[in-house]
Formats: structure tokens, C-alpha cells, sequence
């Protein structure tokens, strides 16, 4: 995922406040490129840089366009959210499907695709522009204007529908609070190439608990704590509550320099009285 290639377009957005909160949803998930469909003139800048605080930048190189195709003409594909489904709306997909769409999308050759009937300059392969740099296309996701929504004309101007699952009861999502669900999932996408930062862990197999267990047991047995005949049960009862633990291998290696440590430490006391 490469996250410089993502592009969020806001259309026709009402409040300026809620254009701030939006960049500063895009800049927790660091993604800079802001697109609005609509005059910047309509807009008042000090509101956005209260809500947006220091991702007030975004706002200031954010481009202006007058349609969303205008708006996504250089992507290789935009994507409109909406929380209404209908026979024009099509599948719809959810935040996490889309984030795997574009993960492999951002990072290969660039290829343009348009919707049937939204043809541009940049159209030189029946419907499709690619580009030699080879850096990835780029993907647009658009929020349309916080009243209505995107209508279905400006859904036909995408090439696929996101949906967020809400609530029957209260579904319509603050617009920055979309921007933010969308750009975590395109973040979290990316976290999954970087390693030991803000990432997960992969736990422990079994075999690898096994080995803590004898190390664990080992030092045990070197400070006295038990007998020979009694060590099975002790190695069942760590080798179930290790297992259960999920471990990652920091967490592991900590306890085995623990016991090793503990084993030492009586060891040269026991020396050190004799």
C-alpha cells in the first residue's frame, strides 16, 4: 500500500468545520491529498484550520475541481461511499475489501479506468490511460456532501461503492467520521508491510512454547523447586497457560532470561554460603 497515492475527494461539502476535521482524520492515517468538488471561495478557512489544527496543510494544498470525474481523472480508480443501497448502487464493498483492493492497485503499473460513458483526454486505450512511472496508481475515495450524501448520478461517476455498517436505527455517519474509518482501514492496510511499527504479532507456535517450557522448567529444577517425578506437571501447567497466553517472542524470551536469571542468582547464593 502506498499511501501517497491515495486520494480523498469531498463533494460539495457544507461545513468548513467539517472539512477540518476531515484532514485531520487523513493526517492520523497519513494520507496528505485532499480534493474538494466545489468552489474553495464557499468555504471559510479559519473554521477548517480550528478543526483541522495542525493538519491545517492539507486543507492549504488541497486542489478544487467542478465534478468528480474532473476531480479523479488522473487515478486508476475511485471509489464512492455511501450507507444506501439500490439496483444502481451495485456490490458494495466494505471498508476492509476496498483497503485490499487498493493496497494492490497503489502499488502496480498505472492504468486508468473509467466508467462506461465518462470518457477523458487522458482515455488513449478504449476507456484506460497507463503511465510508464511505474510508482502505482492512484486511488480516489469520495464522500459526498453531508445532507445528502452522493446521489446516484455521482455514484455513476465511480467505478465501485464502499459502505461503513451503521446502525438501523441512526446509520448517517459525521462526514469527517467516514474520512477517518476509511483512511484507518487504508492505514492499517499499509501497517501490514512495515514491520514493528504499530503492528500486531504473530503468536507463538506450539513448538516454540515448548521450548520456553523446558527453559522455564530447567531453572526450575537447577533451584530445587521440585522433584523429577513432579516436573511433567509442571511442564503440562506452563505449556497450557503459555499456549493460552499467545505469546509473542519478546514476551518468551523475557521469561526465559527471567528463570535463567533466577537459576543463577540461587546458584551463586548456595555458593557463596558453602
Amino acid at each position: 500500500m502506498n499511501l501517497n497515492n491515495i486520494v480523498i475527494v469531498l463533494d460539495h461539502p457544507d461545513e468548513s468545520r467539517n472539512i477540518g476535521a476531515a484532514c485531520r482524520a487523513m493526517a492520523n492515517n497519513d494520507i496528505s491529498e485532499l480534493r474538494i468538488v466545489g468552489n474553495k471561495a464557499d468555504y471559510d478557512i479559519e473554521h477548517i484550520h480550528v478543526l483541522a489544527i495542525h493538519a491545517g496543510p492539507i486543507f492549504d494544498k488541497a486542489q478544487f475541481f467542478t465534478s468528480i470525474t474532473e476531480a479523479t481523472a488522473d487515478c486508476a480508480i475511485c471509489a464512492g461511499t455511501t450507507r444506501r443501497r439500490g439496483k444502481k448502487r451495485g456490490k458494495l464493498l466494505l471498508p476492509e475489501e476496498f483497503a485490499e483492493m487498493a493496497d494492490d492497485i497503489t502499488g502496480a503499473p498505472v492504468v486508468s479506468i473509467r466508467p462506461a460513458g465518462h470518457s477523458t483526454t487522458a482515455d488513449t486505450h478504449g476507456g484506460q490511460s497507463t503511465s510508464g512511472n511505474g510508482t502505482g496508481g492512484k486511488v480516489a475515495v469520495i464522500f459526498g456532501n453531508e445532507r445528502t450524501g452522493l446521489t446516484d448520478e455521482q455514484l455513476d461517476e465511480c467505478n465501485l461503492g464502499v459502505t461503513i455498517p451503521s446502525s438501523d436505527n441512526f446509520g448517517s455517519l459525521n462526514l469527517s467520521h467516514a474520512v477517518q474509518i476509511m483512511s484507518y482501514h487504508l492505514f492499517r492496510r499499509a501497517l501490514l508491510q512495515k514491520k514493528g511499527e504499530y503492528r500486531g504479532y504473530t503468536p507463538l507456535t506450539l513448538e516454540r512454547v515448548d521450548r520456553t517450557v523446558q527453559t522455564i522448567t530447567d531453572n526450575m529444577q537447577k533451584i530445587g523447586f521440585f522433584k523429577m517425578p513432579g516436573r511433567e506437571d509442571m511442564e503440562n501447567f506452563w505449556r497450557s497457560l503459555l499456549s493460552r497466553a499467545s505469546l509473542s517472542e519478546g514476551e518468551a524470551q523475557y521469561l526465559e532470561k527471567t528463570f535463567s536469571k533466577m537459576a543463577g542468582l540461587t546458584s551463586k547464593k548456595n555458593g557463596d554460603q558453602n
